[in-house]
Formats: C-alpha cells, sequence, structure tokens
C-alpha cells in the first residue's frame, strides 16, 4: 500500500493510528484527501483491518522508539499520538511509560525536523493539571500527578522547544474523550458509564464524584488536529492549545445523571475505586478564539451511540477495551512493550 493521497495531497504521519483516537483521526484524513501512514505496534489488534485497501493509507508496525528516520521522508506533517494511556496504565511499569510517553515521542519530533517535516502535532493530556482549585488556562502552572502525565508534560517541553520557522510544532492537551471507536475504549467517563447501564442498570463512578474533568467527543479532538494541520503556521507554531468545551466541564457525578437520562434509565451507581487525587477544570478559549474551534457532540450524543452500539453488538465489551487489564496481560504474555534503551541525544 502506498502512502501518498490524491495528486498534490499532503501527507501526515500518525504515530499511534491505530488507537483509540488515532483510528477515528485516520479514516477523518483518508475522508479529507490526505495520504497518511500509520506507525502503531497494534497492540489492540488489527483496529484498522477494514481501510487497509484504501490507497492512500500505509500501516507499518513498528515502534515509535525504533523506527527507521526514512519512514518521514516525503512526510508532510506528524501527529505524535503514540503513548501507554491512561493514567492508571501508566503507572504499571513507569519506565516504560517514560520510554515511550516521553522519549520515544521526542524522538519524533526531533527526527522529523531533521528529515525536513514542515508540521509537528503532539497529543497531550489535560491531565497535566492534575489538581487545580479554579479554572486552568494554557498559562496556567501544571501539575502532574501521575507518571502519564509527567510524560506528556516532559514530551511538549521537547516538541516545543524544536518549534522554529521551518517547523511548527503544537501541542494539543485533550480533555477526557468519550464516543465510539474501531479501538473501543470502555475504561474512559461516559464510554464506560454507557457499558454500565448496558450492562447492570448500573453506573461505575470513581469515588466520589465530585472531581471535576474537561470532557469531549473523540471526532471533536479529531477535527482540532485537523484544524490545527490546516491553519497557518505562524498562528500554532509553539503554541499549546486546551480541547474540548468550556460548557462541559463537569463534575462525575452529575455527569452520570446526564448519560442515565440520555439512554433513558434510572439513575444507579455503583462505587469504585480510591478517591480520585485528579480534579481540574480548563478553559478552552484560546482554540475558540485563535482558530474559530468549536465541538459539535455532547456526552449525551455519545451515551446514546455507545448505548445503540452495544445493543446492536457493533460495540462489544471484549478484554482490549479496558486499557490497563489488557497492558497486564501483554506484560505477563512477555510482549516487547519493552524496547532497547535509546541513547541520550533523545533526553
Amino acid at each position: 500500500m502506498g502512502g501518498s493521497g490524491a495528486a498534490g495531497a499532503p501527507t501526515v504521519l500518525v504515530t499511534g493510528g491505530a488507537g483509540y483516537i488515532g483510528s477515528v483521526l485516520v479514516e477523518s484524513l483518508l475522508e479529507r484527501g490526505y495520504g497518511v501512514t500509520v506507525v502503531d505496534r497494534f497492540f489492540f489488534g488489527p483496529t484498522l483491518a477494514d481501510l487497509e485497501g484504501h490507497p492512500s493509507l500505509n500501516l507499518v508496525n513498528d515502534d515509535v522508539r525504533t523506527f527507521p528516520p526514512g519512514l518521514l521522508r516525503g512526510i508532510d506533517a506528524v501527529v505524535d499520538m503514540a503513548a501507554l494511556s491512561n493514567d492508571p496504565a501508566g503507572e504499571l511499569d513507569p519506565e516504560n511509560t517514560l520510554s515511550i510517553n516521553f522519549r520515544g515521542r521526542a524522538k519524533v519530533a526531533r527526527l522529523a525536523r531533521e528529515q525536513g517535516v514542515k508540521r509537528y502535532v503532539l497529543a497531550s493530556s489535560c491531565s497535566v493539571y492534575g489538581f487545580q482549585a479554579g479554572v486552568v488556562d494554557e498559562g496556567s502552572p501544571v501539575d502532574p500527578l501521575t507518571t502519564y502525565a509527567e510524560a506528556s508534560y516532559r514530551a511538549e517541553q521537547a516538541a516545543l522547544s524544536l518549534a522554529d520557522g521551518g517547523f511548527a510544532a503544537t501541542v494539543l492537551r485533550q480533555a477526557t474523550v468519550y464516543g465510539p471507536s474501531r479501538r473501543m475504549r470502555f475504561d474512559l467517563a461516559v464510554n464506560g458509564m454507557a457499558l454500565g447501564l448496558f450492562k447492570t442498570g448500573r453506573i461505575p463512578v470513581l469515588r466520589d464524584g465530585s472531581q471535576w474533568r474537561p470532557m469531549v467527543h473523540v471526532r471533536d479532538t479529531c477535527r482540532a488536529f485537523i484544524q490545527v494541520l490546516e491553519s497557518p503556521p505562524d498562528q500554532v507554531s509553539g503554541e499549546v492549545f486546551n480541547v474540548g468545551s468550556d460548557d462541559q466541564n463537569t463534575q462525575i457525578m452529575p455527569l452520570a445523571g446526564r448519560i442515565a437520562g440520555a439512554v433513558g434509565r434510572p439513575l444507579t451507581v455503583e462505587w469504585y475505586g480510591d478517591a480520585d487525587r485528579r480534579s481540574y477544570q480548563v478553559s478552552f478559549r484560546k482554540l475558540r478564539d485563535r482558530l474559530g474551534y468549536a465541538t459539535e457532540h455532547t456526552p449525551e450524543d455519545a451515551a446514546r451511540e455507545v448505548f445503540a452500539g452495544l445493543q446492536r453488538g457493533t460495540l462489544r465489551d471484549v478484554p482490549t477495551t479496558r486499557t490497563v487489564e489488557w497492558y497486564k496481560q501483554l506484560l505477563a504474555g512477555q510482549t516487547t512493550l519493552r524496547e532497547p534503551v535509546l541513547d541520550d541525544a533523545v533526553l
């Protein structure tokens, strides 16, 4: 399969393109005429199998820490999504999380600039804000409380340090994502709530439900990546943008009530876990004001989509839909999640 789009169309390399967000972004890019190369380890299976015959898609089974720099030749832009997600998964093997989420992505950014790539967009997370009492924006101090958040922030710093007139590097800090995907995740708040209602009639809520989270639909966050790719470089280079919507900052317990109402079920809660240390509300004004970005979907939309997908059988509750449990199985099977130590040039 070739990796070029229609004549004159730009080419994008997406690391982690078979993942929860990446698989949705890849389809969106192809629909817009881009040529797309995906670099992914496919730990969650052949999630892009239905797109494999696309003439503008090139799938490469490789690791961001070791893939050959030649893959970046002729690439116009990189969207760097490869990461061990999420916060709990990052604690299974903290050094491995830093190896992939920080050092691996720092290497991708450096190689992209060396190979003449003009744009680089890093997928980061609002989890870097950690615990904050008020509403935070891109200029607020960060408070990364987990290895995942720390690795994300260090990758941000590495990428932004490379930004110059010929290399437009941008960081997108995403809100908590929800909605259906080829690589479905039921360990995300809205998706897990819809699954709980479908299976047991109860909504799982991480104690004590008072924690604040910003939310964003997976298709909306993909639109933000594309909007950055298609914006003038001087508007986005060296910038950090929060991705989401001010009106989707919500506490988890009220969110549970909204999800139950969206699918027409009574609210019955099933508590789990220890009290969540992370709580933050985020301003998304910068992306809106700078690029005219606005979300199009709500948690209620996603709850109905996910619930309907479960009813039809197009979405299924299988081991790969829970990131932590699946990584534990991979590690127990001695899969090569770990790779040789990178040279110090990426530090």
